[in-house]
C-alpha cells in the first residue's frame, strides 16, 4: 500500500533516473554527432556538458527557477502576515521554515523550489496574496510546505533545468547540418545530420514533456490531500484554487519549463477541450482537486 513515505521514497528515485536518463540522451547525442561530424571532441564535449549540467541541476536549480520566475525575496517587514502564515504552518508540518518570496504579477498563483527541506522556498504572487483571504493563503501554503515534505521539491526543479537544456540542444540539431558531416563523405553526412536533426528536433519537446510527465500529476494530488491534513480545513484550499481558476489570467513570466512547479497552470487556460490537450497538461483538473477536497471536508 503506498503511503506519504513510499512517495517520498520514489521521488528521491525519480530523481536520480531523470538524472540518469538526461546524462544518457547528451552521452548518446554526442556520440552520434562526433561520428557524423568526423569530429571526437564533440563526444568529450558532450561528456563534460552532461556532468556539469547534472550538477548544476542539484545544486543550483533553485536558484535558476527563482530566476526565470522574477521571485524576489521578502523580509519578515514586507510581509509580516505571510511570514506568520508560513512559519505556524513549518511548525506544525515539522519543518524547517523556508525562505520567503514574492513575486510581483497580478496572477494568483504560489510554488516551492529547493533541494531539501533545509533549503527550501515558497514563493506567492502579489495577485494571490490580493485575492486570497487568510484560510485560502493557508491552504495554498500547507499545499506548497506538503510538496517540501514529501519531497517532490528536488525532481520537479531538477527537471526545469534538465527540459531547458533538452529544448536548447533540439534548437541546436536544426543548426547542425550548416557545419559539415564527415570528411570523407561530407554531403552525404551534412543530409544524414540534418534528418537527425530535424527527428530530434522533433522528438526533443516531446521528450521533455515525458520528464514532466514522470514527475506525475498525483504530486499535486497528494500536496491538496497533504495540506488539508496540515490545516485540517480542506475547504480553505478547495476555495483558494476556485479563486485562482476563477482568475485565469497568464503570468507574465509563465515558462513551459517550471509551469508544473506552480499551485496552478501560470499560463491560466481553464479548460483544455479535447482529450490531447488533457493528456498533455501539467496540472490536474481545477474541478476535480476541488471535488476531492469538498469530499474530504464532508467526510470531516
Amino acid at each position: 500500500m503506498s503511503t506519504f513515505y513510499t512517495h517520498q521514497h520514489q521521488n528521491k528515485v525519480k530523481t536520480w533516473v531523470l538524472m540518469s536518463v538526461f546524462f544518457g540522451i547528451v552521452i548518446g547525442l554526442g556520440y552520434v554527432l562526433s561520428y557524423y561530424f568526423n569530429a571526437p571532441s564533440i563526444l568529450y564535449f558532450a561528456v563534460i556538458i552532461s556532468i556539469v549540467m547534472n550538477v548544476w541541476a542539484y545544486w543550483f536549480s533553485d536558484k535558476t527557477v527563482i530566476s526565470m520566475t522574477g521571485a524576489k525575496e521578502a523580509l519578515y517587514n514586507d510581509a509580516p502576515e505571510l511570514h506568520r502564515v508560513v512559519e505556524n504552518l513549518a511548525i506544525t508540518a515539522g519543518l524547517p521554515k523556508p525562505k520567503v518570496f514574492i513575486i510581483n504579477d497580478p496572477a494568483p498563483n504560489a510554488f516551492a523550489t529547493g533541494r531539501n527541506k533545509n533549503h527550501a522556498v515558497v514563493a506567492v504572487t502579489t495577485g494571490l496574496l490580493e485575492v486570497l483571504d487568510k484560510n485560502e493563503l493557508e491552504g495554498v501554503i500547507a499545499h506548497e510546505l506538503s510538496h517540501i515534505g514529501n519531497n517532490d521539491m528536488l525532481v520537479s526543479t531538477v527537471a526545469v533545468v534538465l527540459v531547458g537544456v533538452i529544448t536548447m540542444v533540439s534548437d541546436m540539431l536544426l543548426r547542425g547540418s550548416m557545419f559539415g558531416g564527415r570528411n570523407n563523405d561530407r554531403n552525404g553526412g551534412n543530409v544524414v545530420v540534418l534528418v537527425i536533426g530535424l527527428v530530434l528536433a522533433i522528438l526533443m519537446p516531446l521528450i521533455g514533456s515525458l520528464i514532466r510527465f514522470a514527475i506525475s500529476r498525483k504530486r499535486e494530488l497528494l500536496a491538496d490531500a497533504t495540506g488539508a491534513m496540515l490545516t485540517r480545513y480542506p475547504e480553505g484550499l478547495a476555495s483558494a484554487l476556485e479563486k485562482i481558476h476563477a482568475h485565469s489570467s497568464k503570468m507574465k513570466t509563465a515558462n513551459h519549463a517550471t509551469a508544473h512547479l506552480f499551485i496552478a497552470n501560470p499560463f491560466g487556460i481553464k479548460r483544455m477541450a479535447t482529450y490531447v490537450n488533457r493528456l498533455f497538461m501539467t496540472h490536474p483538473p481545477a474541478e476535480l482537486r476541488i471535488q476531492l477536497l469538498r469530499d474530504m471536508d464532508s467526510r470531516r
